[in-house]
């Protein structure tokens, strides 16, 4: 009887404590989804709504905050450009990051502690500390108003070392690479062949925050491009904003149209990491 009893009490404790976190988890994410839904919200309506009261249902000024977005810049351009850009740094800092991060996991040479040391410190500073610097430097390499800076410096992306590097410590068998060299493939075949099936996973997780990060980023662009019709879909939306001076339906309706892409690319990129992890999962068991 004593012994049911006590049962019963630890059941009761869990549903509790289970009751509590979906309670939790359930008011993190309104709260995460609540600027999203302020934003869709918001691009349908005039400024005299978004200014005096709070919108809960879509509101009737959508073409009209979609003809003011596009009287001061064209979106079209806006997302070639940061199409490219943001393409070309995913592809470029993950090529490069996974090679320095296959060094620095299988090869054994002098300085490898002391040079991932310099990388784990690098990767602790925030980057807007050197930005006066890097400005300098662009400038006197007369590389102003150029995606060339903006691209090439992403090959030296410490936390994409650092998390390469981690993965492949636990998920790339030294012996497999071992066996490779005794058949005699050479370094670069093993690299393409063998050391970027097996660290897919990673780099699909990895290349989706890059692209998301270069596709939002704001900081670089501004101080290095200078023509408009090479600003970025961020740069242009703030452009029309100091254009349109308190046009925020169509400030919204732009953010809107920036976000799409990168909602598109973390759900492709979230759909392939569980495919991943699911068919590693199998082979393992």
């Amino acid at each position: 009887m004593l012994e049911n009893r006590s049962v019963r009490a630890l059941v009761a404790r869990r549903k509790l404590v289970h009751g509590l976190l979906i309670l939790f988890c359930t008011f993190v994410a309104l709260v995460a989804f609540y600027p999203f839904f302020v934003m869709v919200i918001s691009s349908t309506h005039d400024n005299f709504n978004i200014v005096s009261k709070i919108n809960v249902l879509p509101g009737r000024h959508l073409a009209e905050n979609y003809e003011r977005l596009t009287r001061n810049m064209n979106i079209l351009v806006g997302i070639k450009n940061s199409i490219v850009l943001s393409v070309a740094v995913t592809v470029i800092e993950t090529y490069f990051t996974v090679m320095t991060a296959y060094a620095f996991a299988k090869f054994k040479f002098r300085g490898r502690n002391f040079l991932f040391g310099v990388i784990l410190v690098f990767m602790m500073l925030p980057g807007q500390l050197g930005i006066i610097g890097f400005y300098k430097e662009i400038q006197a390499l007369d590389m102003m108003n150029s995606y060339f800076p903006l691209i090439v410096p992403s090959i030296a992306n410490c936390f994409a070392v650092f998390f390469y590097k981690q993965y492949m410590d636990t998920s790339l068998p030294t012996e497999l690479i071992e066996a490779a060299i005794m058949d005699g493939c050479r370094e670069i075949q093993i690299f393409h062949n063998i050391v970027i099936p097996l660290v897919k996973p990673a780099m699909v997780t990895q290349a989706v925050l890059t692209f998301i990060g270069t596709w939002n980023s704001y900081l670089n662009p501004l101080i290095l491009l200078n023509e408009k019709e090479k600003f970025t879909l961020t740069l242009m939306i703030a452009t029309v904003r100091d254009a349109t001076n308190a046009e925020y339906g169509a400030q919204y309706l732009g953010m809107v149209i920036s976000v799409i892409p990168t909602v598109i690319i973390y759900c492709f990129g979230s759909k392939t990491i569980m495919e991943k992890i699911t068919v590693g999962a199998a082979v393992k068991g």
